[in-house]
């Protein structure tokens, strides 16, 4: 027994280490660094670009529409499409009622129902910030990165670094998912390439001792900006919220008024799973604001609207592409612009 207890040990190893390879060699695929007019790219095109799955369902139906009788059947029709695009089931019974009141018995114009749609979503999003623009306190901005395993918590740090780092400002990463060796070698390798200093622990370490450590060393080096990578495994477990807590009273010990921003990261390729595992880290922690990732791939950008109004959460950033700039500041006026224009 206790010889294939270190036999399946050993096989789980060596999946881990396949696992880093495999993830370093990706992440290194992934950083691109682009020559300053590669940065100006109008980012709408990003955006629209990256809802194109989205769109493909949503505006081409709701196009079908036009110059037909908007009857109960049409209505119907809406219905399981909203649903489809992980609208929710609150906000789509909201807009039923209005898209009713409005278009029913009547003959749909051309873009009709489309612009009214747009506007609606424009009015439920009415909820956005910006890190940069709500600005960096002085002397050491401390950013609390959370989220599940997988939702792109690691790859949004290390985009965050870089676009911090590009704008001026001194960063520093601490590596504190330490029950991941994949999560503590990704975000070297993103400071290695991005040029930022990673401060980490051996895998299994403490994880609130690693924060403490780049605490210190954000200090000691003159650091602007403090970025935390947490672990995410088995949200629904009580011992995980507690190590959460367990950093969070660190960061507050060491710098008074901090952790300055907590960002809850979630793919939005899981849809309303998404907004459940939010709801599980909102009963536990004090998120400021979410990044959504993974819109590109996904058909179901009406998550964003869903999650938003759910929560009561601002959105801060969205992912809508790999490369580094496709982490984009949210904007409520451009998403709905992009999500329903082609």
């Amino acid at each position: 027994m206790l010889f294939d207890f270190f036999k399946k040990k050993k096989k789980e190893e060596e999946i881990e280490e396949e696992f880093i390879e495999e993830i370093i060699e990706v992440e290194e695929g992934k950083i691109e660094f682009l020559e300053p007019e590669a940065e100006e790219v109008d980012f709408f095109e990003r955006l629209s670009h990256g809802l194109e799955k989205t769109k493909k369902k949503f505006i081409s139906k709701l196009r079908g529409f036009d110059g037909e009788i908007f009857d109960d059947d049409k209505l119907e029709e809406l219905e399981a499409l909203l649903i489809e695009a992980d609208l929710g089931i609150n906000i789509t019974m909201e807009l039923m009622e209005k898209v009713k009141e409005r278009f029913m018995g009547k003959e749909l114009k051309e873009n009709e129902l489309l612009d009214f749609m747009a506007e609606e979503i424009k009015n439920i999003l009415t909820l956005e910030t910006n890190l940069e623009n709500k600005g960096f306190v002085e002397p050491l901005h401390i950013i609390l990165v959370i989220g599940v395993n997988g939702a792109g918590k690691t790859t949004t740090i290390g985009k965050l670094a870089y676009q911090f780092h590009k704008k001026g400002k001194k960063v520093i990463i601490a590596a504190a998912d330490t029950f991941r060796a994949a999560a503590i070698e990704q975000l070297q390798t993103w400071g290695n390439r991005v040029g930022v200093d990673v401060i980490k622990s051996e895998m299994g370490a403490d994880s609130a001792a690693c924060v403490f450590d780049a605490i210190k060393a954000a200090k000691a080096r003159d650091k602007d900006v403090l970025l935390v990578d947490t672990a995410g495994r088995l949200h629904t477990k009580f011992n995980l919220m507690e190590e959460l807590k367990k950093i969070n009273r660190i960061i507050s010990r060491e710098v008074p008024g901090a952790p300055h921003e907590t960002l809850l990261v979630l793919d939005a390729v899981t849809g309303q799973n998404g907004l459940l595992q939010a709801k599980k880290f909102q009963e536990s922690m004090d998120i400021s604001s979410l990044v959504l990732t993974k819109l590109d791939g996904s058909s179901k950008g009406g998550i964003v609207v869903s999650i938003q109004r759910e929560l009561g959460l601002p959105v801060s950033y969205i992912g809508v592409g790999e490369k580094i700039m496709d982490l984009q500041k949210f904007s409520s006026e451009q998403f709905s612009k992009a999500l329903f224009n082609d």
